[in-house]
């Protein structure tokens, strides 16, 4: 796995994560952010995986026979729900200490998911394939985001759909993602994010693209800070946002 950890993994970012590895699962700690958001991630990706597959969400396994990959899987936040929805899910984490975490919580909730501390790239050296990969704020983090997407596109199967969130980079992200979460909100520790790291919406459908993926789809996450909740946006894709895009050939 040598040359698949030099290649798009970052040390210092994977160190932040590790430092915060024990507060996945509180909803008020480090991760408040992503608890709040989860429930408009999940309204996306489920709905995308549902109409891709033709799967009917009201059923009591939809997922059932999906083999999904959630990349920068963390304390398992996602991989949990995919697991319920009957899918088989493999969660893997450059950051090694999240992986116990994400074990433990998974035990606990009585679900068995394959939690694996790897790398995409080593993942797709060894042949892995997925109908569905889970790459969510994942892609501003990495070294290499161009050599990164080619290998999340090898693991998936003719046909699969990649999902991917990220944070844009424009004067008002830096606002909110960065001075806002970091700084105003505490919802981050500092240093959390590199605004220079954040990908435009079209720099990432070009990357993905160029990867060999067909973008199908974009969307944005808002935050109202008057409602203090999250909802998904046609329009604004100023801040947070999440494509949808398939393996064609």
């Amino acid at each position: 796995m040598g040359k698949a950890m030099t290649t798009t993994v970052d040390a210092n970012e994977i160190a932040k994560f590790e430092a915060m590895a024990a507060e996945w699962w509180d909803p008020h700690g480090k991760f408040k952010p992503l608890h709040m958001m989860n429930p408009v991630r999940l309204d996306y990706i489920t709905t995308q995986i549902a109409g891709e597959f033709d799967r009917d969400l009201s059923a009591q396994s939809p997922f059932d026979g999906l083999r999904i990959l959630d990349i920068g899987c963390g304390g398992g936040l996602l991989c949990e729900p995919m697991a319920r929805l009957g899918a088989e899910i493999v969660g893997v984490d450059a950051a090694e200490r999240n992986i116990p975490v994400a074990e433990a919580h998974a035990r606990q909730s009585d679900l068995e998911i394959d939690y694996r501390h790897t790398t995409a790239e080593a993942m797709a050296a060894a042949g892995e394939q997925f109908d569905v990969v889970l790459n969510m704020e994942v892609v501003e983090h990495v070294a290499d985001p161009l050599a990164y997407l080619t290998a999340c596109r090898q693991l998936l199967k003719l046909g699969g759909l990649h999902l991917c969130s990220t944070i844009n980079r424009n004067p008002k992200s830096f606002a909110v993602a960065i001075l806002g979460a970091e700084y105003v909100m505490r919802w981050l520790p500092k240093g959390t994010h590199e605004w220079s790291k954040f990908i435009t919406p079209d720099e990432l459908y070009d990357l993905m693209t160029r990867a060999g993926l067909r973008p199908v789809d974009r969307k944005g996450y808002v935050f109202n800070p008057v409602s203090w909740k999250w909802s998904i946006s046609d329009r604004d894709l100023s801040v947070n946002y999440v494509t949808a895009a398939l393996k064609d050939g």
